[in-house]
Order: C-alpha cells, then structure tokens, then sequence
C-alpha cells in the first residue's frame, strides 16, 4: 500500500514538473523544473529496484543534457525580436512530404509488428547467463536491442556532427 502510495505521489509530481518546464516564462527556472522532474524519475527507478537506471538518469539527464540546455540558453538571445526573414532556401514541401513518408513507415511498423505472432522467443524464455541489473541489461541490449541501440547510436552521431558544422559557421 505504501509503495502504491508512493508512485502515485512521484507520478503526479513529475506530471506537476513537467507542466511547470512548458509553462514557465523564464527559461532558467524551466530548466531547473526539468532537473526536478529528472531526479523524481530517477527516484521512480530506485523504488522499481533498478538502481543502475537510476545512477545513469542522473548522470546523463539531470547532469550533462540540462548542462548542455543551459549554455544554450546563455548562448541563445531569447530576448530578441523574432525575424521577419523567411530563408527562400527553405524546403517546405519536401520537409512535409518527408516528414509523411515518416509517418507511413512508423504506421507500417506498427501494422506488421501487430500482425505477426511470436515467432522470436519472448526475453522471459531465454535463460540469461548473467546474474543481476546491470549484467541484464547489458545482455539485452547487446542481443535483442542491438540494432535499436546502434541506430540511437548513429543519430546521436549526425546531430553531434550537425552541431559542430553550425557552431563553425557561427564562428
């Protein structure tokens, strides 16, 4: 009953925070709300006994993607008027017609993944030769989730790459 208790009371404080980081006029306290909500997550993966989750939330979220969030914001002048120029190189069309093909793939995913049985066998059939959370995850992400964790991988890749090619023409 108190675990119960518990979630509900995390849960409902990280939907608060979440509300709090889109709504928030300043942009510093937004990203303060946000480091909130990512620590109240982390205490969601300590009361589900996945410490390893838990220590890597904080490590990666709270600590280094808000870090990254506030140089941007220190970078960025939010104060600014917005400009009137539109980039006659812009591509509406073809951005939305991607962004469709997109979308079709994503339904088309979903339809035949829906569709067909079974035939992999589920990861509670298959006997781990490890013992514990880490060795666990670690197991299926090199087994069943490799092809997911290398695609994560790439696109990690491309936006690093895009980042430095845009910080470069800035300088």
């Amino acid at each position: 009953m108190a675990e119960t208790i518990g979630f509900y009371t995390l849960s409902v404080l990280i939907l608060g925070l979440a509300v709090l980081v889109v709504t928030a006029k300043n942009t510093v306290h937004s990203i303060l709300f946000l480091v909130m909500n990512f620590l109240c997550v982390a205490v969601v993966y300590v009361v589900l006994q996945a410490e390893f989750l838990a220590v890597i939330q904080v490590l990666v979220y709270a600590g280094g993607i808000v870090v990254l969030y506030l140089i941007v914001v220190m970078l960025v002048n939010l104060k600014g008027e917005a400009e009137a120029h539109q980039d006659p190189r812009r591509l509406s069309v073809i951005g939305l017609a991607l962004a469709g093909a997109v979308l079709l793939e994503l339904a088309g995913i979903l339809v035949y993944s829906s569709g067909s049985d079974a035939t992999v066998p589920s990861s509670e059939a298959v006997a781990f030769p490890v013992q514990g959370n880490v060795e666990e995850l670690g197991w299926l992400l090199y087994t069943d989730y490799l092809i997911p964790f290398e695609v994560a991988s790439v696109l990690l890749l491309v936006a690093m790459i895009g980042a430095i090619l845009l910080a470069r023409r800035e300088v």
